[in-house]
């Protein structure tokens, strides 16, 4: 009988955000590992099949909720104005070497020009979607609460890394 090896597939999320005011960082968390939802690992599954079903990254939003549910399809206090949330790119794919992983990094940026806060608030989290408007939660998870005001940028980098 064939000798087989059992390797292991994960997939872990990363986010850090940089709030600026006058293009100077005010607030900045360090990289924090996420929460991946029910319907972002089916939506994964999905992809790797073939199926249908498939949903693509497109979006980011941050709140002032706590952590999301391993099923929820909406972040806790999702705190944007309508239709705020920020579209995301792909800034760049990758495989490392050393250690075996792939990681697709997506960054975006809240524009206190886009008006997508009317009052000042204190954000506490962030998530993953796939629309910019009533799309489902993918991945997101909270940080160390950080004051936000109207005249403030984010700017957010996100990884979704298989290892």
């Amino acid at each position: 009988m064939e000798n087989i090896t059992k390797e292991g597939v994960g997939i872990r999320g990363f986010f850090r955000l940089k709030i600026k005011e006058d293009g100077k960082v005010v607030g900045k968390s360090d990289w924090l590992e996420n929460i991946m939802t029910n319907v972002g690992v089916e939506k994964f599954m999905h992809a790797f099949s073939g199926t249908s079903g498939t949903l693509q990254v497109s979006h980011v939003s941050v709140g002032t909720g706590g952590t999301p549910a391993s099923n929820a399809t909406t972040l806790p206090g999702e705190g944007l104005e309508a239709s705020k949330r920020a579209a995301v790119s792909l800034a760049s794919t990758l495989r490392a070497a050393s250690n075996g992983t792939s990681t697709m990094q997506f960054a975006a940026t809240l524009a206190s020009s886009d008006s997508f806060i009317t009052a000042a608030q204190n954000i506490s989290n962030i998530g993953l979607f796939n629309s910019v408007t009533s799309g489902s939660l993918m991945a997101g998870n909270t940080y160390t609460s950080s004051a936000l005001a109207t005249n403030q940028n984010i700017e957010m980098s996100y990884q979704i890394r298989l290892n």
